[in-house]
């Protein structure tokens, strides 16, 4: 399924992408969903809708505001964080979250401040104060070392945790991660491209099993095929959970606060070994996004699946809660002799 393949057409792509979406990748057909393999789609184990999620939802207040988190599992290695991305929310890693209990990992998700149920922050939304969130939640917790997993939005708050807290991020994974083409967007049609999402979905989402968006399957496809490479295989229940998070209070500002940071010069004093993990049809950020913080990241992997849209977690669970578990419970560098390409042609 992913595998290795010269990305000079990648590269070129991201060179001539237009200014709106930085990604050139182009939604599936919906008919398309009848010929993806039988990983797209497939749930990981164990089953998150076997586990009672109210034992393990908590709330902390964190300068001045409450912030949501799950808190599930416990183990003697490092504690795995999960960092959701823009208009998300923690239930987007349903699938992880069990796969890395039973691997004798404490996990913990949250709610961003103004995403899901937790509050709109005092101070103006930034990627450097969301990572001083999660900074302060693992001091709340006692957590030490921790291993740092982030998806889009989420993957540029766990860099940029994983260059300011040294000490703290043992290991890094990266997932579709924000902050390289964002950072050379025009603001102008970015914005207009937010306004929009957030009028035409945001606002009108009704958080209902009902909703036609979910009941749908062509209505399904048009709104959430630039995100999921086939919507209509994403188990119902599973995107009622992610979509939860559409049109919360944060909507506008984390898209600003997307556009608005760049920390590429600075990548490269990462220290943690890190897993660079995308889907070769991302729709939102450019896979040759992938290359660049595998190029700039002293202590890298990458992996790439194929026919795979942005979030590869929610997509193809088993695939990623294997590779990742694997690289999570390695104590060497990430780009030891042979890892490299293995990683690239493996899943």
């Amino acid at each position: 399924m992913a595998r290795a393949r010269s990305h000079l057409a990648d590269e070129r792509i991201y060179r001539s992408v237009g200014r709106v979406l930085p990604s050139n990748a182009r939604p599936a057909a919906i008919r398309a969903a009848g010929r993806a393999d039988a990983d797209y789609g497939a749930p990981g184990t164990p089953d998150w809708r076997e586990i009672d999620w109210s034992e393990h939802v908590h709330d902390v207040t964190i300068a001045g505001r409450r912030v949501r988190y799950a808190d599930y599992g416990s183990g003697p290695e490092e504690p795995v964080v999960f960092i959701h991305g823009w208009t998300s929310n923690w239930q987007c890693w349903l699938e992880n979250i069990p796969a890395m209990a039973a691997a004798g990992r404490r996990v913990i998700a949250l709610d961003l401040p103004g995403s899901g149920l937790s509050e709109m922050p005092v101070e103006k939304i930034s990627i450097s104060g969301y990572a001083r969130t999660v900074e302060a939640l693992c001091e709340h917790l006692g957590l030490a070392t921790i291993v740092v997993i982030g998806n889009s939005m989420g993957g540029f708050i766990s860099a940029e945790l994983a260059i300011a807290q040294r000490s703290r991020v043992e290991r890094l994974v990266l997932v579709s991660a924000a902050g390289i083409s964002s950072a050379s967007m025009r603001n102008g049609p970015a914005i207009a491209f937010g306004r929009a999402l957030q009028l035409g979905v945001g606002q009108r989402w009704k958080h209902t099993t009902r909703h036609p968006m979910l009941v749908r399957p062509r209505l399904r496809h048009a709104a959430v095929s630039t995100i999921f490479r086939h919507p209509t295989r994403i188990s119902t229940d599973l995107l009622y959970e992610m979509m939860g998070g559409m049109g919360r209070e944060g909507f506008y500002d984390q898209l600003i606060a997307n556009i608005s940071y760049d920390y590429t010069e600075r990548l490269g004093e990462i220290a943690a070994p890190t897993l660079v993990v995308w889907g070769r049809e991302d729709g939102l950020v450019p896979v040759a996004d992938a290359y660049e913080y595998d190029r700039i990241i002293p202590d890298s992997r990458l992996l790439i699946l194929e026919d795979t849209g942005h979030v590869p977690m929610a997509e193809r669970p088993q695939t990623f809660n294997t590779a990742v578990l694997s690289f999570v419970e390695e104590t060497g560098s990430a780009n030891e002799p042979g890892s490299h390409q293995a990683a690239v042609q493996s899943a």
